[in-house]
């Protein structure tokens, strides 16, 4: 026993000292999440999906699978993200029922693979879901001939008035004038094969566009949800139709194979959204199951190997194990739900589930609840995104640009008509086609001039635009996309800009005079020059200005001049001998819990490791009011950028070892002040984990400007100008660095002591 122990330990310490990109699928198999017991309800799920198309799956004690189906853009007709449904199947004989079980999350594969065993029968099962095809697959053998049952069950069955603490799952709808209805879903079959779907056969968003008086604008745009219609068609080998809901083996066999195709579409009618999702299935099962696995698999594997970071540390009473799991299960979280055709919703993303027990004093409904709704708010969306950019996930950050753009000409417009003057603008939450909500906004416009929400917390809390500008500007330092920049980044930019510069007056000085205005959603009512909008528009100015004038044009060029030679200086103050910065030159009632004056560390790096006064951002971070660090709470980045390293190590692995109590799966965070899974919660540790590793200011390259000496780590880490840096920390000495392109080498600044 002696000498297998020397020998298993060994191998582990081979497998931390080879070249990672050799070995990173072995380091990815310690972090599986795996269940030898099945799970009592849907808080035992486990969450697996391609970027579009999501599951919730758990085992029962009975035996039976059971999975919810959500989609990223399967919205009602109230605005609300619904899910597509939900499936059982079982077996008989029941080999899953009281058996040596294993449920285990497969990374490396975006896999669950289901294996039990009792007596003389086992049963082995794959459930993927395509990651290039939309496509739900469950796939395996038994030792024995099984009959197989796959059954559908609803709860959309009837129409039903969503009511009181309910109703704000439709968050966005409160008081109006008219109640708030559930539809039912339309259920029946094709052939040997189940097919449902939900269709909204009327919208909200016309009464929207008229109580925020965009109608003659919305002549020219097609209603996002009206015809929406999304649901499934699930068939499977050897299976036939016992009833409208269920499909039973034709015969048992030993070899099982179930297949679903979740869809959505804007179609005239649902037998033409029936009949282009059959012709879909007809098309994807060309290719063979085993090709599309292979396929599938190949594009995980890449996934893993494009980022990683692997901490272990010689201090045993700290969890780096949990820590390193949440940042892998976070960024699987991220890709489960990142290509779609929305962003990733930051109150549950697409693995919310029924709410068996008491959640936030919610209890007893169904998978469609969340808090907080369907609506996008700035503040909250961001955070796992600003998280991709370090990890090289380019892709699953194109949904948010892309939402934000499609409603560009909505937000010019909104703009002319309600304060008269060109520019674009973005209020804080926000439907995806880009309207305030009504309730928000007010539904009782008389007397009050358009533009102005009844909302007080979001009245002009629009700088989130000047946010996104920092983050497609960081995308196109990252990725050198130049069509990016000029389709994109550049027309959004120059409205946005166009909007500050014409939306308010200036100072005697000179110096735009914010007002009114308000520093987040904490401070407002006699608010002047907050910090958030001046941090913002100095970074993106600074930055544009860095740029080619050929690619960025001279009208773009002297907009941003204007304006950062115009911009107030940031608010800061002598106190008790020491400069702090301030949430606003003028401070109203405070409202909420944020501390606005840090936004000048992060998101707006004014302030950091390698530059000029970081003792100010200091002083001010330990002086800040609010010093929660769960949810969308940023402490975590600005300690790790102000280069305060124990700060920094203490929050992120207390975050990555602190998740929702009734969920089985560990990167289930939440509630906190939004809902479960909290996808703030895990971006905002993985950035901040990131920053402490790595942080970038124009071509410079900071290593561990935030690392504790007793972590060890092996990763794989972006940067600027398409650049990757690999490289092997153990006990304090870095070992294997490798960066590519390497004459980007000698732009790194290492911080080791």
């Amino acid at each position: 026993m002696a000498k297998l122990k020397i020998r298993f330990l060994a191998a582990i310490l081979i497998i931390f000292t080879l070249p990672i990109s050799k070995n990173v699928n072995a380091q990815l198999e310690k972090y599986n999440v795996k269940w030898e017991s099945p799970s009592a309800d849907s808080w035992g799920s486990m969450p697996i999906g391609n970027g579009d198309i999501g599951v919730n799956l758990w085992i029962t004690p009975e035996g039976e699978i059971h999975f919810y189906i959500s989609k990223t853009d399967a919205f009602s007709e109230n605005g609300r993200l619904l899910k597509i449904g939900k499936l059982k199947v079982r077996f008989t004989p029941n080999i899953l029922k009281d058996a040596d079980f294993i449920q285990e999350l497969d990374l490396e594969s975006g896999t669950i693979k289901i294996t039990a065993q009792k007596e003389n029968q086992n049963i082995n099962l794959n459930f993927w879901i395509d990651a290039n095809n939309p496509v739900i697959s469950l796939e395996g053998q038994s030792s024995v001939p099984v009959k197989i049952e796959v059954i559908y069950e609803g709860w959309r069955n009837n129409r039903r008035e969503l009511s009181k603490v309910e109703a704000t799952s439709a968050y966005g709808l409160g008081g109006s004038p008219d109640p708030i209805f559930v539809e039912p879903d339309v259920v029946g079959s094709v052939g040997d094969g189940l097919i449902w779907y939900h269709r909204n056969k009327r919208s909200i968003w016309g009464k929207t566009i008229e109580v925020q008086a965009l109608s003659e604008f919305a002549d020219n745009l097609k209603d996002p949800l009206k015809d929406r219609t999304f649901g499934a068609y699930v068939h499977g080998n050897g299976l036939v139709k016992e009833s409208d809901k269920k499909l039973i083996s034709k015969k048992e066999s030993k070899e099982i194979e179930i297949t679903i195709f979740p869809y959505t579409a804007q179609t005239e009618s649902a037998e033409i959204w029936n009949s282009v999702l059959l012709e879909t299935v007809k098309s994807i099962e060309q290719n063979s199951l085993e090709q599309r696995k292979k396929e599938h698999v190949n594009w995980w594997q890449t996934f893993w190997k494009n980022h990683y970071i692997f901490v272990e540390s010689s201090n045993k009473s700290e969890d780096v194990y949990n820590m390193t799991r949440g940042y892998l299960l976070q960024r699987y979280m991220n890709a489960c739900a990142g290509r779609g055709n929305v962003p990733i919703k930051f109150n549950g993303s697409i693995f919310t589930v029924d709410v068996p027990r008491p959640v936030k004093q919610t209890f007893g409904f169904d998978a469609d609840y969340r808090d907080w709704g369907a609506c996008y708010w700035w503040q909250n969306t961001r955070l796992p995104y600003w998280a991709m950019l370090y990890s090289g996930d380019f892709e699953l950050m194109k949904p948010l640009f892309e939402m934000y753009m499609k409603a560009l000409p909505l937000a010019k417009f909104r703009s002319e008509k309600y304060y008269k003057h060109k520019g674009a603008m973005y209020p804080e939450t926000m439907y995806f086609w880009g309207t305030w909500n009504n309730e928000n906004y007010g539904w009782d416009r008389e007397g009050k001039p358009n533009g102005l929400s009844d909302n007080m917390y979001i009245r002009y809390e629009w700088q989130g635009a000047i946010e996104l500008i920092d983050m497609m500007l960081d995308y196109h330092a990252f990725t050198g996309d130049d069509s990016f920049l000029k389709n994109t980044l550049l027309p959004f930019a120059k409205e946005i800009l166009t909007f500050y510069n014409l939306h308010y007056k200036r100072d005697d000085n000179g110096k735009i005079k914010f007002d009114p205005a308000q520093a987040l959603e904490t401070y407002w009512e006699g608010t002047l020059n907050p910090m958030p909008e001046i941090a913002g528009l100095k970074q993106i100015c600074n930055k544009l200005l860095r740029l080619d004038e050929k690619l960025m044009g001279k009208e773009l060029k002297q907009l941003a001049k204007k304006i950062q030679t115009e911009l107030p200086k940031l608010p800061i103050a002598d106190v008790k001998g020491k400069k702090v910065l301030l949430p606003a030159e003028v401070l109203g009632p405070k409202r909420n819990q944020e501390n606005p004056e840090m936004y000048a560390v992060f998101p707006y790096r004014q302030f950091g490791v390698g530059k000029p006064d970081i003792e100010i951002g200091i002083n001010s971070y330990k002086a800040r009011v609010h010093k929660a660090v769960n949810g969308w709470q940023q402490d975590g980045i600005q300690a790790a950028l102000l280069g305060l390293t124990d700060e920094a190590s203490n929050i992120v692995l207390n975050n990555f070892n602190t998740k929702h109590r009734g969920s089985r799966f560990p990167a289930f965070w939440g509630p906190n002040y939004d809902w479960v899974p909290d996808q703030d919660h895990g971006g905002v540790n993985m950035r901040t984990l990131q920053n402490m590793l790595i942080q970038t200011d124009g071509d410079k390259i900071l290593l561990f400007p935030a690392w504790p000496d007793k972590w060890d780590v092996n990763f794989k880490i972006h940067a600027p100008r398409n650049t990757t840096i690999e490289g092997k920390l153990n006990n304090g000495k870095l070992t294997g660095l490798i960066v590519t392109p390497a004459n980007r080498k000698k732009d790194i600044k290492n911080y080791l002591k």
